[in-house]
């Protein structure tokens, strides 16, 4: 049997939580083993529930914040040295110390008055272990300074609490991403964005659900219905102002949804689209066709999605009967030059964290030139070449959206972006490239929200 010596202070690295380095004092007079841990807070199904914390594994530099979640094991009455009796959260986790590995469970409490972030109690230790009091640092030193490798820190991947915003709890965009981030170990709600209410104030603001204060989400998913984009944005707004990532800012999905400042933004980084015209006083109609060429021409209400609200003009007389029955109705519209060669064809170009991931090609039904699959249309796989793919980048990025629909004619002079869509469906997408566009949307996620190197205050000098 090889003997395994500890000394009553020894380094210890718990990599399942993503600390490379604590201090951590052994107490054979201990039973139970207890990690430094604030804010913390139970989350995910009953089935499988998570608990997240925070801890400051340096006590002499509280700059060092961790965020750490790990599986939930029990909830357990534990009696301190002092005789207090506390109910702690009880976790399992590797430890790590010289070129042993092995499972422990360890309670969380809150430890800041403390001089070590972590109590090894001799529930811990096994009979190959021999703890000797009079020494310390008997198995390899470690170093806080590992917190400052990022490297290291991106290798760990702990489990997210995630939310996603929708009406739509059953559709097929939702399960997916609910299905990717639970395959990735995170927890996923779903939120009906019009039910969320909001305490709006400079300090502690808070986001509220069904009689409830919504906790800290990791990252939440935006995917709001064109009927209530005003108030949706209001509600990113709020989550963004609380520091949590979301996947399509608030000013990305105000833009791209409103079709007359989206092609502005478009114009201002000079990228490709159809001339476009914008006028609301019935005199400048025949002014506005001309603008664009004359007719066939194609004219869009600005609120239009899916298709709705697209009409072609095939000629001067149709155009301008058209323009008076919206100006009839109130209602802003677009006027486009029709890009004749794309033959009622166009490209969605999905894009993630500034790449395109996959690409299709839509065709519209024989009579009709909109190619929306929402109207009828058809999909399959298609190559785009590099000027397409940089276009739909450049359009994805120059609304500030992380992930995006964007869609493209292929013109004589080459791509023009129609649209770019905030919330774009997967369900065309996935089926038609036969790639997990899901999975991507979470990994990105992932890498977005992963641990980065905290800011630390300097040491002072003790020379």
């Amino acid at each position: 049997m090889t003997q395994f010596t500890l000394g009553w202070e020894e380094w210890l690295a718990l990599p399942d939580l993503g600390l490379p380095a604590i201090r951590a004092k052994v107490d054979t007079g201990a039973k139970t083993s207890a990690l430094h841990a604030f804010a913390i807070e139970p989350f995910g199904p009953a089935e499988k529930p998570m608990v997240r914390f925070a801890i400051h594994p340096d006590p002499q530099d509280p700059g060092l914040e961790i965020i750490c979640s790990a599986p939930l094991k029990d909830r357990r009455e534990v009696t301190s040295s002092n005789g207090e009796t506390e109910l702690r959260f009880v976790i399992e986790t590797t430890l790590s110390m010289g070129e042993r590995s092995w499972p422990i469970e360890v309670t969380l409490t809150d430890r800041g008055g403390m001089a070590y972030r972590m109590l090894l109690g001799r529930t811990a230790l096994d009979e190959e272990m021999i703890v000797a009091p009079s020494l310390k640092y008997q198995q390899p030193q470690l170093s806080f300074d590992a917190y400052r490798a990022a490297p290291r820190l991106k290798q760990h991947r702990r489990a997210l609490r995630l939310a996603i915003l929708s009406r739509e709890p059953g559709n097929y965009s939702t399960r997916r991403l609910i299905e990717a981030a639970e395959a990735g170990g995170h927890t996923m709600e779903v939120i009906d964005t019009s039910r969320c209410y909001m305490n709006i104030r400079a300090v502690g603001g808070e986001v509220h659900y069904d009689g409830r204060r919504l906790p800290h989400y990791d990252a939440v998913i935006p995917r709001i219905g064109a009927s209530v984009t005003s108030y949706g944005t209001a509600v990113v707004r709020q989550f963004e102002s609380l520091g949590t990532y979301c996947l399509s800012g608030s000013e990305g999905i105000t833009v791209s949804r409103d079709k007359l400042h989206a092609h502005q933004v478009l114009a201002r980084h000079r990228i490709g689209m159809p001339t476009t015209a914008f006028a609301r006083s019935p005199k400048d109609s025949g002014n506005v066709i001309s603008l664009v060429g004359g007719a066939p021409l194609v004219l869009k209400l600005l609120e239009s999605t899916q298709g709705k609200g697209v009409v072609l003009a095939e000629t001067k007389k149709a155009a301008e009967s058209v323009i008076s029955a919206f100006q009839g109705l109130k209602a802003d519209f677009l006027v486009q030059s029709f890009v004749k060669e794309a033959a009622g064809e166009d490209i969605r170009c999905f894009v993630v964290g500034g790449k395109v991931v996959a690409a299709m090609r839509r065709k519209g039904k024989p009579d009709d030139f909109r190619s929306n699959l929402h109207q009828g249309g058809t999909a399959e796989p298609v190559r785009i070449s590099k000027a397409e793919r940089e276009v739909a980048v450049r359009a994805a990025r120059a609304m500030k959206l992380d992930v995006a629909g964007v869609d493209l004619l292929r013109g004589e002079d080459g791509p023009k972006v129609l649209e770019v869509n905030s919330s774009p469906g997967l369900e065309g997408i996935e089926k038609t490239s036969g790639k997990d566009i899901a999975a991507m949307v979470i990994q990105h996620i992932e890498a977005k929200v992963a641990p980065k190197p905290p800011r630390t205050r300097p040491r002072r000098s003790t020379a």
